[in-house]
């Protein structure tokens, strides 16, 4: 019994001791291996050509996700290809909720749900790169494209009579959709069919952190501006100026992939 446990122990200790050196030897190989990178780049050689990644982003008026295709020119640039999906609110839109009956929250005097589709094309520089396995490059990026508003009419339920229905407020019923009584907000499936688009045009200029910038996958944070302009003014809240330009500020996550 004392043998096998003996063995049982050696074999352990020798597995252990070939995990850690394999661990260790892989490490070595990385940092030869982003060495030899950081070589090449001073000579000119492009590390990764390619990149692809996907995003989530923060804005001073709402929210939205975004994909880019990423095609470096030389070691210092690149073009990146943009699509990018975001909800815009108005700073004044307030939640309510009927007290005498469960239904779906409410914003009281808004007229449309905004989806701003944007399609263009960045600039990038290389700023400054920290030349380690976790280095943090530096980008400024820079450019524009088109910009489609999507407009989906916001309903509210209303009491019609003894019924229920739901109004909008260019709807015959408009005065029902301010005055009431109003039962609840629309539910996820309403107001898609009657989707109207106002196209544009917009602008963006950001910095971006990315951090292991020698690593395949790709780990980065970026603020940044956009400028956005329509060739008609957006109604998004009856209580706010409609108009036809946006400014906002952002700030967004990164994950990817280079190659």
């Amino acid at each position: 019994m004392r043998k096998i446990f003996f063995l049982i122990f050696i074999l352990s200790f020798s597995l252990g001791a070939f995990a850690q050196q394999s661990k260790k030897q892989r490490q070595a190989e990385k940092r030869a291996r982003i060495n030899s990178m950081v070589k090449e780049e001073e000579e000119g050689v492009i590390a990764y050509k390619k990149s692809f990644l996907f995003g989530a982003k923060l804005t001073s008026d709402g929210y939205g996700v975004f994909f880019e295709l990423g095609r470096a020119s030389s070691v210092k640039k690149a073009t990146l290809y943009q699509l990018e999906i975001t909800e815009r609110k108005a700073i004044k839109e307030d939640k309510q909720s009927n007290p005498f009956i469960n239904s779906v929250p409410f914003v009281y005097g808004k007229e449309n749900f905004v989806y701003p589709v944007k399609l263009g094309v960045q600039q990038q520089i290389l700023l400054g790169n920290k030349s380690n396995k976790n280095g943090v490059s530096v980008t400024a990026n820079y450019g524009g494209g088109i910009s489609l508003s999507l407009l989906r009419p916001y309903y509210v339920q209303v009491q019609k009579g003894n019924d229920y229905a739901y109004v909008k407020y260019n709807s015959p019923d408009s005065s029902l959709f301010l005055n009431g009584p109003i039962i609840g907000g629309p539910s996820l499936s309403k107001g898609w069919s009657d989707m109207t688009v106002t196209p544009g045009l917009y602008a963006k200029t950001a910095l971006r952190f990315d951090y292991g910038s020698y690593n395949e996958i790709i780990s980065a944070i970026e603020v940044g501006v956009t400028g956005e302009y329509y060739t008609k003014k957006i109604p998004i809240l009856l209580q706010n100026q409609q108009r036809s330009f946006f400014f906002s500020g952002y700030v967004s996550i990164l994950f990817g992939k280079r190659k």
